[in-house]
């Protein structure tokens, strides 16, 4: 069974310094771990030079939409991984696996990713697209989380307290 939101849970008992470390060493050794095979970069830092000039937008912007990015892939995770439960459950059960539901979540966070010229998430986000194995896809899910944190570590930290306080209500 998944352990929905490990890492987003124990981060919101810490603090932005310790999310941050944590989740960059930990994107560190999945990347160069289970995902070699596809040459991320593992110092890899987000730059909108080229979003802003290939799109035209303003600097100030782009960073706005980056932030709605995080958001919205930390947002996306708990759907990411109701997916991939459910296929696991079919799988042990021998029946057909329809992986439709996880792509068309795939691409559209892979849309946006791709817009705003997010190298590594692109590359992880078109496995998360074309992959079947479940193991794997698992560990590009924590990988595409782990990114995430470390593209807007503010704004991931004060995601992980919204998410928090509504799930107490």
């Amino acid at each position: 069974m998944f352990s929905k939101f490990s890492f987003f849970k124990k981060s919101s008992e810490n603090t932005l310094e310790e999310i941050t470390q944590t989740a960059d060493s930990m994107c560190r050794k999945i990347l160069s771990e289970h995902l070699a095979h596809l040459d991320l970069d593992i110092n890899y830092r987000y730059s909108t030079k080229e979003a802003v000039e290939e799109l035209g937008l303003d600097d100030d912007l782009v960073h706005q939409l980056v932030e709605d990015y995080v958001i919205q892939i930390i947002k996306s995770t708990l759907l990411f991984e109701q997916h991939l439960e459910r296929l696991q459950a079919i799988k042990d059960t021998n029946q057909e696996l329809d992986f439709t539901s996880f792509r068309e979540l795939a691409h559209k966070n892979l849309g946006v990713a791709r817009n705003l010229r997010i190298k590594n998430a692109e590359k992880i986000l078109y496995e998360l697209m074309k992959q079947e194995d479940i193991e794997y896809l698992k560990i590009c899910l924590e990988a595409l989380k782990m990114c995430s944190v470390k593209l807007k570590p503010m704004c991931a930290y004060n995601t992980l307290k919204l998410i928090e306080v509504k799930s107490s209500l």
